[in-house]
């Protein structure tokens, strides 16, 4: 696996994000996902995304007892930000200092480890300036306890304005083919302009691009993607449509959808004057672990970029990304 740099921190092309692991996505096995960082670490993907609200709490004890002994692989990422009760219940987006310090405490005791290497602020709390929430980050980084910062789901000019305050390594927003968002909306732009790197999460459309996800019959009960906008009805035939035009691609390159859909991703860093892109597929099985890195195998030419672009336009994808847009892009 290649790396590449998010501003000064260098990092696997490929990340894995570990939060299907322990909720959200249907039952969890914990012993396959331990399996699967462990893979993972041995491909070279190195690059781990976790959050404190990911249980809530649990992932970030997983990812900590799965990367022990081999700590001086790992960059580790985690995030704080959306408050939780330890039996689940939502609290709300929480920005202010002294929570701040709280969590990154406690997220480096469920980790086991001295240092974050990436901590994120998971959402912006429009309550609280987000001079002071940086201002906390920047405590923190002086205090030896994290080594680079980040912010994720942030408009162009809340990233302007954490970055005054302390240099903002990696901004993570959801970038797909199925979500160009940041493509439109600044946020690349605003990354590439200030030499800040890309972060994109759910790079297989939670899964959808995958093709594997032909009705919510594919999906457990629990499922959080069956409350999902893109996942109900017309949207979801319309965006099945999009994925089968992704796949008749995909067929004439002798790769998945998923894969082709991934490398697309990994493709735009550094295209059009991107800032570096690093997408964090999530998977909690070593098949699809090992399927989505052989991704960073699979060239693309500007006449596939080109196909690719034309069956899966921006804003192309119907239905909203969360029930609830409240709280993204502050």
């Amino acid at each position: 696996m290649q790396t590449r740099s998010l501003a000064d921190l260098t990092v696997s092309a490929q990340g894995l994000g570990c939060m299907g692991m322990s909720e959200f996505y249907g039952t969890a096995d914990e012993a396959e996902a331990v399996r699967t960082v462990h893979r993972a670490l041995d491909l070279g993907v190195t690059f781990l995304d976790t959050a404190d609200m990911y249980g809530p709490f649990t992932n970030e004890q997983l990812v900590g007892r799965a990367v022990a002994g081999r700590r001086d692989e790992v960059v580790l990422a985690t995030k704080f930000g959306n408050e939780r009760t330890p039996d689940g219940g939502m609290v709300g987006v929480n920005g202010r200092p002294e929570y701040v310090r709280r969590a990154c405490d406690a997220s480096l005791q469920r980790l086991g480890v001295d240092v974050i290497d990436l901590y994120y602020q998971h959402r912006v709390d429009t309550a609280v300036p987000v001079e002071d929430t940086w201002g906390a980050l920047r405590e923190l980084v002086a205090a030896g306890k994290v080594r680079h910062t980040g912010i994720s789901e942030a408009a162009p000019g809340t990233i302007r304005r954490a970055h005054a305050v302390q240099p903002v390594t990696a901004v993570q927003t959801e970038y797909s083919l199925w979500t160009r968002d940041p493509e439109d909306d600044g946020v690349l732009a605003t990354c590439a302009e200030l030499g800040i790197g890309f972060v994109a999460y759910s790079p297989l459309g939670r899964g959808f691009l995958s093709g594997q996800i032909r009705s919510l019959d594919d999906l457990a009960p629990d499922d959080f993607r069956r409350r999902n906008p893109r996942f109900q009805g017309e949207a979801f035939a319309a965006n099945l449509e999009l994925v089968g035009r992704v796949r008749e691609i995909a067929d004439e390159k002798g790769v998945s959808a998923g894969q082709l859909a991934l490398a697309w991703v990994m493709a735009q860093s550094g295209r059009g004057g991107n800032p570096a892109v690093v997408p964090i597929p999530g998977t909690k099985r070593v098949s699809y672990l090992e399927e989505n890195a052989a991704a960073a195998d699979v060239e693309l030419t500007d006449d596939d970029l080109r196909r690719i672009d034309e069956a899966a336009p921006a804003g192309s994808a119907v239905g909203d990304r969360y029930p609830d847009m409240s709280t993204v892009h502050r």
